[in-house]
Order: structure tokens, then sequence, then C-alpha cells
């Protein structure tokens, strides 16, 4: 039976191959999750383009980042903004970061993102803002540095996803499932905002609206339809995770058998 690490390791691996599918994620971002046994630790994959992901590739952090175990491995930069979150947030249990070309307007416009239909209601009532340049002034705009990755934290708050001025985006989950689920329909949302925006008017969910409905999208039977759906798209696409057989520990090989074949004797009449 796969041990709690192992099954996070693959949830981890095909979170990332999940959004990369969708068209989330491309040669950049990537999925973590909070240690199953180890609160003070996260998973998360070696430098890898999100498609490519496999559960080997997944390596524990401590939270201020750093490998547990030596590796030679190259790793993401942006590591800090994982380690930061599950530090601030004990409550969150998977983080992703990513630059959907679905959120990238409302990073870049600064127009505020709002839940316009009920699957978009688990990223909240609001989306904060976080600007790099207001705590750090002119950087690469990567977030590589521990106080770069709290600041990040701060803005994100008690709520559900942070937009990265001019960057990208942010988004906390209770698990993997359910940050995929909350992944993939808030940049739907996105897209129905702008399209709304197109014909004129955009209607958004009331607060109680919201709280009503994220708390049915919470459920695991919702979860679990979402992330069986994804999954399927993505075998189907060739890319999802390949079935290793279990070997059969301590068995020997078995000799080959010899098969003699008897010659019938012939009879005297």
């Amino acid at each position: 039976m796969a041990s709690a690490i192992n099954r996070a390791r693959e949830e981890v691996a095909i979170g990332n191959r999940i959004l990369a599918n969708e068209g989330v994620l491309d040669a950049f971002g990537h999925v973590s999750v909070r240690h199953p046994e180890n609160p003070g630790r996260y998973l998360l994959s070696r430098s890898r383009a999100p498609e490519l992901v496999e559960p080997s590739d997944v390596l524990e952090y401590d939270l201020e980042s750093r490998p547990v175990a030596a590796t030679t491995a190259s790793l993401y930069s942006e590591r800090v903004v994982h380690g930061e979150i599950y530090k601030a947030r004990p409550d969150v249990m998977a983080v992703v970061h990513h630059h959907s070309p679905a959120m990238m307007p409302y990073c870049v416009s600064g127009i505020e993102l709002v839940p316009v239909f009920h699957l978009g209601a688990p990223m909240g009532n609001k989306v904060p803002f976080w600007d790099q340049r207001d705590d750090f002034g002119d950087t690469n705009m990567l977030v590589i540095k521990p106080e770069e990755g709290a600041s990040l934290a701060r803005a994100l708050g008690r709520n559900s996803m942070v937009l990265m001025r001019r960057h990208g985006t942010t988004v906390v989950g209770a698990n993997v499932p359910d940050l995929v689920l909350r992944t993939i329909y808030s940049c739907r949302n996105a897209e129905f905002q702008w399209q709304a925006r197109m014909l004129g008017h955009v209607s958004t969910l009331s607060a109680g609206e919201v709280e009503k409905c994220a708390q049915i999208h919470k459920q695991p039977n919702v979860t679990g339809r979402t992330w069986e759906y994804w999954s399927m798209r993505l075998q189907k696409s060739g890319n999802g995770l390949k079935a290793v057989p279990a070997k059969r520990i301590g068995a020997k090989k078995r000799p080959a058998v010899r098969k003699t074949v008897k010659k019938a004797k012939g009879r005297k009449r």
C-alpha cells in the first residue's frame, strides 16, 4: 500500500499536469502540498516544466524553503511563495503559482476580479492585489527572497487567492483537488467577467451567494467529480502518469522448464 507521502507526491505531479493540460500552467508555474505528516514541511517538484513533473521529481522542503535532503537538482527560484504562505497560514494545505492568460489582463490593468458565476465562488468575494514594487522598488519581478514571499503572504491574508501586479496569480486550497478546482474555475470566472464587460454589464454574486456556493464546492463529491474529470482529460491527452506495475520483492526467477517430447514407438503387427 502506498504511503501518505508517496500519495502526496503523486497528487502534486498530477495537479501540475492537469493545470498544464487545462491551459493554466505552461513552462512556468508550480503546485505544492503541505507534508501529510509534518506540517512544518511541504512538497514541491524540482525545477521542471509542470506537464513533465513525475512523483520522483517532488522534493521535501522546510518552511524556510530549504530542501530537507541534500540535492544537486535545480530548484524553483520562487519556492518561497509556497514556504512563506504555509508559514503564515496553518490552514492552507496546497498552493499554486501561475501566469494564466485568463488572469494576466487583471494583473496588468488592476481591474478588480469578482465572482460572476457559481463555480467562481470558491475564489471568494474579493481578490486582493499585491504589488512587489510597493515594498521592494524595482526588482526582476521574481519572488525569491523570504521577505518578498512574506509580503505576498500578508497581501493574501485570509483570502483564497491573490493577484500579483504585472506578474501572475497565487491560489491556496485545502488539498490538491480543491486547489485545482479553485484555480481552473477562477480562470473561467476571469474569462466570463471579461466577456460580460465586452457586452457592457457585469453582474456579480452577492456575498451570501458566494458563501453558500463555496460551501457546496467544498463537498468531497464535488472535488472528487472534478478531479476525476480532469484526470480523465489528462489521460486522454496522452500525458498522464504511466502506471508502474508492482514488483514481487524477493521473488525468485523460476528456472525454464524443458519440455521433452517422447516419440511414440511403432507397434509390430
